[in-house]
């Protein structure tokens, strides 16, 4: 049986909680055929030639399965065997078929304590796990080395990328107290659309309408929602409604958004510290470097901290229907989640900001995960500022408590909306 048809089986609820068999053996497995050509063998060989590097490590698992202790084993578990073992010098070990599966969005390495991945909003429980932190300590040096990235005790956090694209989030002891936790956020190879979460139930046709409506008329939104409730997804399948004649701008902590349409998109990545404690290029260094960039749009991935200040200013300064995403538990919430962030920057009064962020901000479209898994938009609302009570308001235009629900338009839509400006009236009368 394949790794994966273990976790299907897994998910299925047998052999839940069980590691198995076969991947006990690999280590015992590795070891003889490293009897046969060293560790650093394999290595100088990876280096200079990767196929014949494969093709001897191949030759020396049938000399193995020629020992007495190999004998019997039956061809499908030899298979087994040397698989796994080729991903574990050349790939990525136990989760290599995990990073294969399309339908999997997350895979979450516990230490030696379980290995977790995510399908369809759900968790579950791999049939396998890594017998000792060296093994995940070599994954992570594999994931590392090529990005010049690096993580110790002295700094025991770290973000990288795999080759495909894939964010690798990475905590080691002393900080992760139960060994090496490695988190690795996958995404699919086809940009979702907003047709696509259409049929899928995540967007109904009419808001459907309006949010494309808006983003033509190039009114500003921030996507809020928690960890893991489809942010990134939407604020892509936002991006697509974008006209091909306009330059895109992306800033971004790790790059997770996706263009792969559009032709005239830049990617701005921050940078951390290097071993010498200098290069620190931070996300509010890049959105002031691409004000300076002619940008019909600014997209910042996620606004999490003082960066909050520039791109509002951007905002208000000529570069309408810019893009951004943050963390908040709803639109209201998002409003002084923004304004702390701003101060992080300033210390500016607090009407102040909030006079920022109702000029800046049309839109709010927040979104959720249901106890399923299954992400849906469930509220859109426009922003204005109150003169008399010096306080950004959130006027509701739409809302829907749950997935299984239909939304709700609030009875003063309208009338929010074209408080909010022509442009935003107009999406709203089209939709």
């Amino acid at each position: 049986m394949s790794l994966l048809e273990r976790s299907r089986a897994c998910e299925r609820g047998r052999g839940r909680d069980r590691v198995s068999s076969a991947a006990v053996s690999t280590a015992g497995f590795r070891a003889d055929v490293e009897r046969v050509i060293s560790a650093e063998r394999i290595a100088a060989l990876a280096a200079q030639d990767p196929v014949r590097a494969r093709a001897e490590v191949k030759s020396a698992c049938r000399q193995v399965f020629s020992w007495p202790r190999w004998v019997d084993v039956e061809a499908e578990d030899r298979v087994g065997l040397e698989n796994s073992l080729i991903d574990q010098i050349f790939g990525f070990g136990l989760i290599e078929g995990y990073l294969a599966d399309p339908s999997i969005t997350e895979i979450m390495i516990n230490g030696t304590d379980g290995l977790f991945y995510e399908r369809e909003g759900v968790l579950f429980a791999a049939p396998v796990r890594y017998a000792d932190e060296a093994d995940i300590r070599a994954l992570i040096d594999r994931v590392l080395g090529p990005l010049g990235r690096r993580v110790d005790e002295s700094s025991p956090l770290v973000d990288a990328r795999l080759p495909q694209g894939y964010r690798v989030n990475v905590a080691m002891p002393p900080i992760a107290l139960r060994g090496p936790s490695v988190t690795v956020r996958k995404f699919p190879e086809k940009v979702m659309t907003l047709e696509d979460m259409v049929e899928r139930g995540s967007v109904e046709p009419q808001l459907e309408r309006f949010l494309r409506r808006a983003i033509e008329a190039r009114r500003s939104i921030a996507v809020t929602g928690g960890t893991g409730s489809g942010k990134t997804t939407l604020l892509n399948a936002l991006s697509c409604c974008i006209s091909p004649r306009e330059r895109i701008v992306t800033v971004e902590d790790s790059a997770e958004l996706r263009f792969l349409d559009h032709p005239h998109v830049v990617g701005l990545e921050a940078r951390p510290r290097n071993t010498e404690g200098a290069g620190l290029v931070t996300i509010r260094d890049l959105v002031a470097n691409a004000l300076r960039m002619r940008p019909d749009r600014i997209i910042v991935g996620e606004c999490r901290g003082p960066e909050a200040l520039d791109m509002l200013q951007a905002m208000n300064t000529g570069h309408e229907g810019s893009l951004t995403t943050l963390h908040a538990n709803s639109p209201e919430d998002s409003i002084s989640r923004l304004t702390m962030m701003v101060r992080f920057g300033i210390d500016l009064p607090v009407d102040v900001i909030e006079s920022s962020i109702a000029t800046a901000l049309d839109l709010i479209v927040h979104v959720k995960r249901s106890s399923d898994g299954r992400r849906f938009v469930s509220d859109a609302a426009a922003l204005t500022f109150d003169p008399d009570q010096r306080r950004c308001c959130v006027g509701r235009l739409y809302e829907r408590p749950s997935f299984e629900q239909d939304g709700v338009w609030g009875a003063a839509a309208s009338d929010i909306a074209g408080a909010c400006g022509d442009p935003l009236a107009a999406a709203w009368e089209e939709a």
